[in-house]
């Protein structure tokens, strides 16, 4: 069994809000790995005494635990149980109510002699390759299938020079746009406050001898393929397996310095928060 695994924060002066671990029973039989991309939560009050660290941290080693000691739970239940931990942690002094409350996106991978279950919710990415080479990406299209009138938002916030008083306008008006559709029907799904969101994860199982190696990316380390375009996902399980994940982040981080005003390649940051876990099981 080979593991590797690294994560880099976007910004060295801020937390790290990605999660990444994998965990190995004692029985030697299997293993599971679990991997979140925390929210950035806005300036101003959210309705949360923590970080999204704190969060991160909560949700992903409260997964991790259930997926290992708890095999008889599918990876949606131990999402559900998981998300029901972290908020009775918090609910008490938090309004997690509030639209913003601490929230991650989220891929898990479960192995065992006979099968691989994965997970994944929102738009963090899971890479199966398969025993003939083939790599099939798992994904959540939501977030890339918003409504085409908030998607017009998006391009003409785009359009508009960095810096400008029109775009920091325009980009308040498309944040709230895409804010009425966090966790509602018609929109997107994240791992915040609520456990019935488990059900929105799109899930899987294959056999086992049919897979060579699992990807895991947050979407800082997948902007490789969907928004630098360096190669394809093939590509990307061809690097981190010959190289390592830390050589998918430092290709990131020289394409993020080469197009910094994020001008020739539009994106959200011009650097983000990155993880990658590699598992040849």
């Amino acid at each position: 069994m080979r593991i590797e695994l690294a994560t880099e924060p976007g910004d060295p002066q801020r937390p790290n809000e990605d999660y990444a671990s994998v965990a190995l029973p004692a029985s030697g039989q299997g293993g599971a790995l679990v991997l979140l991309d925390g929210v950035t939560p806005p300036a101003e009050d959210y309705g949360c005494r923590h970080t999204v660290p704190w969060f991160t941290a909560r949700l992903g080693g409260a997964m991790l635990e259930l997926s290992v000691s708890l095999r008889d739970m599918t990876l949606a239940e131990v999402l559900d149980a998981a998300i029901s931990r972290t908020a009775a942690a918090h609910r008490a002094t938090c309004d997690l109510s509030h639209v913003r409350t601490p929230q991650a996106t989220v891929v898990a991978a479960r192995w065992s002699t006979e099968t691989v279950e994965y997970l994944v919710l929102s738009d963090s990415v899971l890479l199966l390759e398969r025993a003939d080479g083939s790599v099939h990406p798992v994904l959540d299209p939501r977030l890339d299938h918003l409504p085409p009138a908030v998607q017009e938002r998006r391009a003409a916030v785009r359009a508009l020079p960095r810096g400008s008083a029109e775009r920091a306008a325009a980009a308040r008006e498309y944040g709230r746009a895409v804010e009425a559709l966090r966790n509602a029907e018609g929109g997107f799904f994240t791992a915040a406050a609520d456990p019935a969101v488990a059900a929105r994860a799109v899930t899987g199982s294959l056999p086992r001898s049919g897979i060579r190696s699992l990807t895991a990316l947050t979407d800082g380390a997948a902007r490789w393929v969907e928004v630098f375009r360096e190669g394809s996902w093939a590509d990307c399980v061809g690097l981190v397996a010959a190289q390592g994940p830390q050589s998918l982040i430092d290709r990131v981080r020289a394409a993020e310095a080469a197009d910094p005003e994020a001008t020739a390649h539009p994106r959200g940051k011009g650097r983000d928060d990155a993880a990658v876990i590699f598992v040849v099981p």
